[in-house]
């Protein structure tokens, strides 16, 4: 059943990607361009969902537990570190660069968009970096 939930939240998601337009890198990367053709439109999907995601976990937490879970898995972690520095930095500039982030890019894979069949791999490759650097053990420090 979680499975079956999953899929069709997914598929809702990536329908809303589409119609919203955020699948079409040219929008993205036309909101990031400010002294040229700028679209605004972007600013009022984010805000759409922001207003949804508001509600949502309103709705949500006031729940003992999830619908389709044991239990809400919540960060825990408080503190800044590099990779809370480092992750977001480079995501925004593969964004801005690429005018895709990841779930508007494997939307995109399905409507054969431009672009798309370099973003993903590398995307992937570089998921699988991170995680892999993640995994390593701490180098001990010298006293």
């Amino acid at each position: 059943m979680t499975f079956i939930v999953n899929l069709g939240l997914g598929l809702l998601f990536g329908l809303g990607l589409v119609i919203s337009g955020m699948s079409d890198p040219a929008k993205v990367l036309n909101f990031l361009d400010l002294a040229g053709s700028w679209d605004p439109s972007l600013a009022f999907v984010m805000g759409g969902a922001v207003v949804v995601t508001f509600i949502g976990y309103r709705l949500v937490f006031r729940r003992d537990r999830p619908i389709t879970g044991d239990s809400f898995h919540i960060p825990t972690r408080k503190d800044i570190d590099g990779r809370i520095l480092t992750g977001p930095a480079i995501f925004g500039i593969g964004w801005g660069l690429g005018g895709f982030c990841p779930g508007p890019a494997l939307t995109a894979i399905g409507l054969a968009a431009p672009g798309t069949l370099v973003f993903v791999p590398a995307m992937f490759a570089g998921m699988w970096i991170a995680r892999t650097l993640a995994d390593r053990p701490a180098v001990p420090q010298p006293a």
